[in-house]
């Protein structure tokens, strides 16, 4: 059985949405955020307080943390030739490099958006570091804009894992207010990641399960203090 430890539309969505697409079985386990801060006891499965935090016991009790190791995990071991991309095919270095561009590279600057403009008390909030990293998230984000108006998906000529790490970085924008100026091939790729299946049934899974745990259906990232 597979364990996934999230809170509603935090980075530990990656990893769900990627199970809904997969189809394998899972349990959703919610968690306020942040988990560090107002379940305490959360920290006996993952003592950084973070998620995700995802248990295979298919796998000899495997436990991962990091959003983009767990999605390139699933699809190695449950999706092969789908949301994978193998070693001899020629787009797994592109696959690799997309994986973890979206997590380093692009939610990175983010989540200092996020404090800064939604976690912080307002004396602590500061308007340039948000301006700034909001910039640089921006920029970095150009680069696949080009790409985009040529394919529709990252690479491999398919939907793979690396449309999720990045799929969850447009999210996140939209979330913290940064989508109004994607550019049209960003914008389009994003509205086709939105209509996918899985990404429908994450959505789902994710308020049927935050309702029945009884945690906030608030997304994360637009929780205020």
């Amino acid at each position: 059985m597979i364990t996934l430890h999230h809170c509603v539309s935090a980075r530990s969505f990656r990893p769900l949405w990627a199970l809904e697409e997969i189809g394998v079985p899972y349990e959703l386990k919610m968690l306020p955020f942040p988990p560090r801060v107002l379940a305490h006891a959360f920290r006996e499965v993952n003592p950084l307080g973070t998620i995700p935090a995802l248990t295979d016991d298919a796998n000899g009790a495997l436990f991962m943390t990091e959003s983009a190791a767990i999605c390139q995990y699933l699809a190695a071991r449950y999706s092969p030739g789908v949301l994978d991309v193998a070693l001899q095919e020629p787009d797994f270095g592109r696959y690799l490099n997309f994986l973890h561009f979206g997590e380093a590279t692009l939610t990175f600057p983010q989540t200092l958006v996020l404090r800064y403009t939604h976690l912080e008390p307002p004396e602590r909030r500061q308007p340039q570091i948000v301006e700034d990293y909001a910039r640089w998230f921006h920029a970095r984000l150009r680069t696949l804009a080009p790409l985009l108006e040529a394919q529709p998906y990252l690479c491999a000529g398919r939907f793979t894992a690396a449309d999720i790490s990045v799929g969850y970085a447009l999210m996140l924008a939209e979330l913290i207010g940064l989508s109004g100026r994607f550019a049209p091939s960003i914008a389009d790729y994003w509205s086709r990641l939105r209509e996918r299946d899985g990404f429908i049934r994450a959505m789902r899974a994710q308020e049927a399960a935050a309702l029945a745990q009884e945690v906030s259906t608030v997304p994360a990232p637009q929780l205020r203090p």
